[in-house]
């Protein structure tokens, strides 16, 4: 194993007694061969049923001409065994090792086989060469082989066969590899044949392969029994192996017609298929048949089934298999039951990072080796050991096992040794969290979930813009064949972290910000000054560009200006400047931005409570906002009511506009009025509101007439800002623009190839008045309180268009989810909020941005639109390749966001980033960011659901998935077995979150959810930033009390069921819901110190969405302050949900615990990681 010392040790040894069948040993792979490998040795006793043995042992090294070392792997069999398979296999450096296999008289026939691997570097080796002896009175052999390939620096002897007297002799015995003579090295492989047998097959070397390419970072995932694949009849080859060869082998048993084998010319390293037939053996399977009794939806892949967790499974189960490696080879004795192809295991279990990082062995992986040192003989055998504690997918010791039965389970991979999502952020943490500078060109930053403090030092803060690459390819070929996409993630309006410097805003007066005179770029680090500081140069286009007099400096002895440091956007990767009025609309410095609050008073709001809820709290809502930051209310029914709260009067008028299809403005003035001047009118309005409708019998409501009066009432004042839309209906008014349908009906459409008719606008009326909103700069929030199909696909439009959001808050009762909805609006109304914004990205010569994903309006193909954004709003754009790009060059990006601030300042927001370019493509795999891929692909899969249907969609995404590991392991990773499933070390994530995404509501919504659920989901993703969507797709699994568990230093686990126990309690969270989870047998003091309540069965689950503020104990205060931190870095007063074990809403919680299957059929991470595997080999040989 890797990072274990030297040391002399003899090798595995498997010894079966008498009566007994062989038993499995499986060795160890690694630089160090002098390591002492597992014994296992099986007393006299029957009932257990035959099994292959295998030993990996570690390849051989020479040494100058003598051996060193013990003997290697020796495998004996007792009489009255059963046949069984002998295998060697080895990768590894030692002394030379030489493969024994002695079959006592009157043993049934075996086969043979030691495939031997060379060391990569092909120096000092020679490959494992194998004695295989066959004593007299035997049954004929199978063919035996010998595939390790002998180096040029190395010499052995040529084969040997010996036939006993009596004995025909054998055929001709080809050796298409070069052989040498020296003195001390063992002989080749030799074949003895004793007396009364007949000649044996022949014996093939085959020749040595060249190396193959540059290794870089990757993970290694042995192949396990138990993965769940349909056992296949056709087994792909690896790739080109150094000093490996796969060729096809026949075997045929007693009985059976001869067949001829041959080599004919050099061995490709891609194997063939491997056929063994034994007496009486029922067909072999076809490939890629499904699992019997298999029930999976047709909208779902097929993919292979993992068995439950149900415990330890026993040693004569038979086990499913990934696909099988070239060497391996199956055998049926007769009266038995046909086993499942098992992958040739070959020491590797585990994980290998670029800085030989190591991940534990999976479950049936090969026993790892004694460390040097230890007493050889110190072991139990079987009979005497304890029982150790089972563990799942994993064969505990007994001291006797049955007989294999009809009926037998599946061995399975442990899911907890599978690359872990928490895993790789505790290491990120420890690894990359503290300070992080910006100076350097295409630096990989931190992950999201890091906590890092941002040193800017050219380069804009990735908590701004994150590339999915940092070293971008020079070829456009290389970007197409790997598959991976070139996007960026853009916060524009993110504010830096508490500890972080401010952003600096530059103040050049009447001149304005100097820009560049072709591409428009504006200054910053890009750019280069020469001729004495006179000029510039644009990195962006190249253009050489007049310095302005009043901008001029000279130039020190290293070409910097002498002001570099006193001037931000000299060397700040972000800053602002102050716009003059040129970059206002209508050439006029705005206003101060307003806030207009448009009420729904029909029916259903009134009856649910929301508007007394609204009332009652809007002193406190407008309190968020600034105190000159102006506000204005409307309501709406059947008509739209505009209220007069200037200060001068008395009391608050209301102006009715009846004509509800020629919206217009009628109050000229009083209706926007400071938030500190209006605070007694609006205690006022508040009060005398709800006596106005509370009596209401209209059910119907208005919105896209009350959304125009919201914004023609800005227009009138000469303001931008933002609408508040609080509604709760399908606009159904004939009398009304903007009337539409209920839908409904054909939820039964969601996940088959037509649900993109439901997912599309019925009407274009909503998508028009989002276009007029932007170009009047009002931003539109929608806020919907629906107890019915209310069409959010349709409605929403007009919220995407102008940068807004949809908040949707199904079956509204005030007095359960008032808290969640005032939460939520002092949340947005806190943010820091740009108004009437254009955005535009500039990049360098060769490469361009193309598509945006996000809520906005482009009326061009430059220009990004947002009549609103926030902190919390991320925009996804792609970039592609218009040139080839040279390594001097490299990829700049700068982005520009013109916006007006909420005290009304116009100023100018510049992010820039400087990349590396790339000639290896092992560059690029290093320097990748999963979390921006897996943010960009589900927009782009959330855009295009609207266009193809979901099974489509579906496998897009798992073959780009599939084409981006093929194309690292075939062109960057070191040559390996075919049974290896190998992930360049920053995408080993990649299966997993895939599988997140494709089994998220947002991209693959089915028919149990509704239309507008997935509508508002799709539009909740699409405006998500990076660090969102980690945690909406892979949700937060706490322990807060149990074993593990701590409110005090929460410490996330895998999101998996496996996880829960009994005295446990966790909390489940991924950004839109707040999950806790109460074991049955939790402690009754700390249900007693959270809830106030004896046991578990008196918490009422149904009415508790926040944990009871009348219960100060510490446990319980704690407990709130974690749960309160949540909701802070969400930005989202995520609704609690307590569940206790075994109550049904532990069935809506699974639906969240994404790595294990799901309740629709979809795939576990473990399924979806052979399903991958498959689709990888696939590729690799076509």
């Amino acid at each position: 194993m890797y990072g274990r010392p030297p040391g002399p040790a003899s090798v595995a040894q498997n010894h079966v007694q008498q009566g007994h069948a062989p038993m499995q040993n499986v060795g160890t792979q690694g630089p160090m061969s002098n390591i002492p490998l597992s014994q296992n040795h099986v007393q006299q006793g029957g009932g257990m049923p035959p099994m292959p043995v295998q030993n990996n042992s570690g390849p051989p090294q020479s040494s100058q001409g003598m051996m060193s070392g013990p003997p290697v792997s020796q495998n004996h069999f007792q009489p009255g065994m059963p046949p069984m398979s002998v295998q060697n296999s080895a990768t590894s450096i030692g002394p030379v090792p030489v493969a024994k296999n002695v079959i006592q008289p009157g043993m049934p026939n075996s086969s043979m086989q030691n495939s031997g691997q060379v060391h990569p570097s092909g120096m000092n080796s020679i490959p494992v060469v194998q004695n295989n002896i066959i004593q007299p009175g035997m049954p004929p052999t199978t063919s035996l082989h010998n595939s390790g390939p002998p180096q040029p620096s190395v010499t052995a002897s040529t084969p040997q066969n010996h036939v006993q007297p009596g004995m025909a002799p054998p055929p001709s015995l080809p050796n298409s590899g070069p052989h040498h003579h020296s003195q001390g090295l063992p002989p080749a492989p030799q074949n003895h044949i004793h007396q009364g047998m007949p000649p044996i097959m022949p014996v093939q070397n085959s020749a040595p392969h060249p190396s193959g390419p540059p290794s870089a970072p990757q993970n290694h995932i042995q192949q396990q029994p138990g993965v769940g694949f349909p056992p296949s009849s056709q087994n792909p080859g690896p790739q080109n192996t150094p000093g490996q060869q796969h060729i096809n082998q026949n075997h045929i048993q007693p009985g059976m017609p001869p067949m001829s084998v041959s080599n004919v010319g050099p061995i490709n390293p891609a194997s063939v298929q491997q056929n063994h037939v034994q007496p009486g053996m029922p067909p072999m399977p076809m490939p890629n048949a499904a699992a019997p009794g298999a029930q999976i939806p047709k909208r779902y892949p097929v993919y292979p089934q993992q068995p439950p967790m149900s415990g330890p499974v026993a040693p004569s189960q038979t086990y499913p298999s990934f696909p099988q490696p070239p060497q391996q080879q199956q055998f049926q004795q007769p009266g038995m039951q046909m086993q499942p192809q098992q992958s040739q295991q070959q020491d590797g279990g585990y994980y290998t990072g670029p800085a030989g990082s190591q991940y534990p062995r999976p479950t049936g992986a090969p026993p790892a080796a004694p460390q040097a040192g230890m007493a050889q003989g110190n072991y139990q055998q079987y009979g005497q050991q304890q029982q150790q504690p089972a563990q799942y997918g994993q064969v505990p010791a007994a001291p006797a096992y049955a007989q294999p039965s009809a009926q037998q389970g599946q061995k399975r991979l442990d899911p907890d040794q599978m690359p872990s999502a928490i895993g790789v952020m505790q290491e990120d943490q420890q690894t990359r969290g503290g300070i992080f500078r910006t100076d350097q060109k295409g630096l990989l930053p931190p992950l999201v979930t890091t906590k890092f403090q941002v040193e800017d030092f050219g380069n804009a803060s990735p908590r701004f813009v994150r590339s999915t690459m940092y070293s971008v390819p020079a070829q456009l070929d290389m970007l197409k064949q790997t598959a991976i996409p070139f996007a960026l993630v853009i916060n524009p309006f993110d504010s830096p972290a508490k500890d972080e410097q401010p952003i600096p805003c530059v103040d050049l007066g009447p001149m304005g910000p100097v820009r560049c005179i072709r591409c428009k770029a504006y200054m910053s680090p890009l750019m280069q000054f020469i001729d004495g500081g006179r000029r510039f140069q644009c990195l962006l286009c190249k253009a050489i560009t007049e310095v302005p007099p009043e901008y001029f400096q000279h130039l020190d002895h290293t070409g910097q200006r002498v002001d570099k440091w006193e001037r931000p956007e000299l060397w700040r990767g972000t800053y602002e400047y102050i716009a003059t009025a040129e970059y206002c609309r209508n050439n006029v410095l705005p206003k101060e931005p307003a806030f207009v609050f448009v009420i729904d008073v029909s029916y259903n709001n009134v009856k649910s409570g929301l508007v007394n809820l609204l009332c009652s709290q809007m002193k406190n809502l407008i309190e968020s906002l600034p105190t000159h930051t102006p506000v204005g209310f409307i309501t709406y029914n059947s008509k739209v009511h505009f209220y007069n709260i200037d200060p001068a009067l008395g009391q608050p008028q209301m102006v009715i506009v009846p004509d509800v299809g020629d919206m217009f403005m009628p109050l000229l003035r009083g209706f926007l009025v400071p938030r500190a001047e209006a605070m007694d009118a609006v205690d006022s309005l508040m009060e005398q509101i709800p006596a106005l409708f509370g009596d209401t019998k209209e059910t119907e409501a208005v919105l896209g007439p009350a959304i125009v009066a919201g914004m023609e009432a800005l227009k009138a004042s000469d303001r931008v800002g933002k609408l508040l839309v609080f509604h709760s209906s399908l606009p159904t008014s004939d009398i009304a623009p903007g009337k539409l349908k209920n839908r409904e009906a054909d939820r039964k459409l969601l996940g088959t190839d037509k649900e993109k008719t439901v997912l599309v606008p019925q009407s274009t009326y909503y998508n028009t008045l989002g276009q007029d909103c932007v170009g009047a700069g009002v931003s539109v929030d929608l806020y919907l309180f629906n107890n019915s199909y209310i069409d959010v696909a349709t409605v929403g439009q007009v919220a995407r268009l102008t940068g807004g959001s949809v908040n949707k808050y199904t079956y509204f009762q005030a007095d359960i989810d008032g808290p969640r909805v005032v939460g939520d609006i002092i949340l947005h109304l806190s943010r820091h909020i740009g108004f009437d914004s254009v955005m535009r990205v500039r990049t360098s010569t060769g490469v361009r941005p193309t598509d945006f994903f996000g809520h906005y309006y482009m009326a061009n193909t430059t220009d990004v639109e947002l009549a609103a954004i926030d902190s919390q709003k991320g925009i996804a754009v792609e970039i592609k390749h218009d040139a080839s790009i040279t390594d001097e060059d490299g990829v700049y990006i700068q982005v520009a966001l013109l916006y007006t601030t909420i005290y009304g300042q116009r100023r100018l927001r510049i992010h820039n980033l400087a990349l590396n370019t790339c000639m290896q493509m092992a560059d690029l795999y290093r320097n990748c960011e999963l979390d921006t891929i897996i943010n960009f692909l589900a927009k782009q899969s959330i855009s295009r659901s609207v266009e193809t249907t979901p099974q489509d969609l579906k496998e897009g995404i798992v073959k780009r998935c599939a084409q981006m590991l093929a194309t690292y392991r075939k062109h960057c990773a070191n040559p390996s077995m075919p049974g290896q499933l190998i992930l360049p070390e920053c995408l080993k994530l990649l299966p997993l979150y895939v599988n997140c995404v494709l089994r998220s509501d947002a991209v693959a919504g089915t028919s149990e959810i509704t239309p507008d659920d997935r509508s508002w989901l799709m539009y909740t993703v699409m405006t998500k930033g990076v660090s969102s969507t980690v945690h909406y797709f892979y949700p937060q699994l706490v322990p807060i009390i149990g074993p593990s568990g701590s409110v005090d230093d929460p410490v996330p686990v895998r999101c998996s069921r496996d996880k829960l126990s009994d005295d446990s309690a966790f909390i489940l969270e991924n950004g839109i819901y707040i999950f806790m989870w109460i074991g049955a047998a939790v402690n009754p003091d700390w249900i007693q110190d959270i809830f106030g309540v004896a046991n578990l069965g008196q918490i009422n689950v149904e009415a508790i969405t926040e944990l009871p503020d009348h219960v100060n104990t510490d446990e319980s205060l704690r407990l709130r302050a974690f749960i309160r931190s949540l909701r802070s870095e969400r930005q989202r007063h995520m609704r609690l949900t307590i569940v206790r074990q075994r109550d049904k809403m532990e069935l809506v919680m699974n639906r969240f615990l994404v790595e294990d299957r799901g309740t629709d059929g979809q795939p576990s991470y473990v399924d979806f990681l052979c399903h991958m595997h498959k689709e990888i080999r696939a590729l690799l040989n076509q």
